[in-house]
Parts: structure tokens; sequence; C-alpha cells
């Protein structure tokens, strides 16, 4: 069964930086896209960064030139580095997979996803 494990979120005064982890197991597909999403109280999960297995990326308007997705494809490891971080970036964090990559061109979108790991907190403080 397809696991998907976070880590690495916390706290941050605002301009601070994190990475997220992304420990993916169990997901065999040669082509598939993965990506993380967040969700803020109150607020629906939005898609903040996606990468398909050639390495093409999409990103949310509001962390372009902020955030950097990638992937280490040897220990199958998902990664988000956060930089310049704002009050507003605060949220559960939550990777996710899909065997499409054309998810990543579709706007990422969370129906089109069918893996999910169970989130990490980040919490930025002005």
């Amino acid at each position: 069964q397809v696991e998907l494990v976070e880590s690495g979120g916390g706290s941050v005064q605002t301009g601070g930086s994190l990475r997220l982890s992304c420990v993916v197991s169990k997901f065999t597909y040669s082509s598939h896209a993965m990506a993380w999403f967040r969700q803020a109280p109150g607020k629906e999960r939005e898609g903040v960064a996606g990468i398909d297995n050639d390495g093409i990326t999409r990103y949310a308007d509001s962390v372009k030139g902020r955030f950097t997705i990638s992937k280490d494809n040897a220990k199958n490891i998902l990664y988000l580095q956060m930089n310049s971080l704002k009050p507003e970036d605060t949220a559960e964090y939550y990777c996710a997979a899909d065997p499409n990559p054309l998810r990543i061109v579709n706007g990422l979108r969370e129906i089109d996803f069918a893996y999910w790991g169970q989130g990490t907190q980040v919490s930025v403080s002005s």
C-alpha cells in the first residue's frame, strides 16, 4: 500500500525558511505527479507546487520565487524548500502523489491526486 509521510514542519518568524520532506513508499509508477498542498484554517486545500517524473514543475502564484519543489528519486523523497516565509503561508502542508503526470499541467487540483500524506504543520509568526 502506498504511504506518504511528511516531516519538517515547525514554527518560524517572517522571513525564515523551512524544508519539508515527504518519504514515499511503495509508489512504483515510473510516470507520475507529486505535489505539495496546504490548507489553512477555514480555507480550502490548495496546490502549492508540483513536479512530474520528467522534472517539470508548477507553482502557485503566491509562492513563486520563494518555494522550490524537488525530489530525490533514489531515496523516494519529495522536498519543498520554503524561503522568505510569510504569515499567510501558515497552514497544514500535505504531500500527494498520482500515477498520471498530467496532474501537474492540469493545475494541481486536489481531486486529481490519489495518494496523500497525513500533513505537517507550518506556522509563521509576524
